[in-house]
């Protein structure tokens, strides 16, 4: 991994992440605590969860883990105050949690629809909900909604999951225009085909490689670590006028 630029705005920030245990997540996580910031997250695995938090924190960096499904909203918005008593109120929130499970649209029920909003977005507003009213108190906030480029390039086989990733675009409009005056920032961070384990083991094969060859104007591969600087910058007081914007990291890949 390539050196990643300096911060100083970010050094003792408290630092919200859902699904921080492995892929983008993870990456999340070691770019903000390697920052200085004070990063709790999320996750349901719980071992890999906490073998993580201890690397890191054996490290000497400032690093909380709380086990918890972001579709049980109760849960989340628990965590997130433990959060905030164990290194004070949330200033940055990457609503990172996602699946994009396969699925045929003929067979959606609506209680699968249900269950793929909550956990694509549902838990991303209620997330904002928890955080916003330590952010209006200090008067400065950033959130981070993450998208996907799958419903700008017409992806097949996940129309649910796309359906959630292009409500986030309205998601995050909507919100910088609720918090802005208060000086918090909402932007949507869009990742392209990024090459986390996931995608490696169950989607990247021979035609995904050439997929990608065919569509991916940039050389090379779009990796974890090149969304989260991107999220480095838009936590950072360096974006601090940027807001209800999106930020695609594809390698140039999507028309957005």
């Amino acid at each position: 991994m390539t050196e990643t630029a300096r911060y100083p705005s970010l050094a003792g920030m408290p630092v919200v992440i859902s699904g921080g245990a492995s892929g983008i997540g993870e990456s999340l996580v070691r770019l903000f605590a390697a920052q200085g910031a004070k990063v709790g997250f999320v996750d349901i695995a719980d071992e890999a969860g906490k073998a993580l938090a201890e690397e890191l924190t054996a490290a000497g960096q400032t690093v909380l883990f709380t086990l918890c499904d972001v579709t049980d909203t109760e849960a989340y918005q628990a965590a997130i105050a433990g959060f905030a008593a164990a290194h004070g109120d949330t200033l940055a929130l990457i609503n990172n949690a996602a699946h994009d499970q396969r699925h045929d649209w003929s067979e959606v029920t609506p209680a699968y629809w249900d269950e793929r909003m909550a956990v694509n977005l549902k838990h991303a507003f209620f997330a904002i909900q928890a955080v916003a009213p330590g952010m209006i108190k200090a008067g400065r906030g950033s959130i981070i909604n993450t998208g996907s480029i799958s419903w700008m390039i017409m992806t097949s086989k996940i129309p649910v999951y796309e359906t959630a990733k292009a409500a986030t675009h309205g998601l995050t409009r909507s919100m910088a225009r609720e918090l802005g005056k208060s000086g918090i920032r909402v932007n949507t961070l869009v990742p392209g085909w990024v090459m986390t384990e996931r995608q490696i083991t169950h989607w990247l094969n021979a035609k995904g490689e050439a997929e990608i060859e065919a569509n991916q104007p940039l050389a090379g591969r779009v990796m974890p670590e090149d969304v989260a600087r991107m999220a480095l910058f838009l936590a950072a007081d360096d974006s601090k006028m940027i807001s209800a914007q999106q930020f695609v990291v594809d390698g140039g890949w999507a028309n957005a």
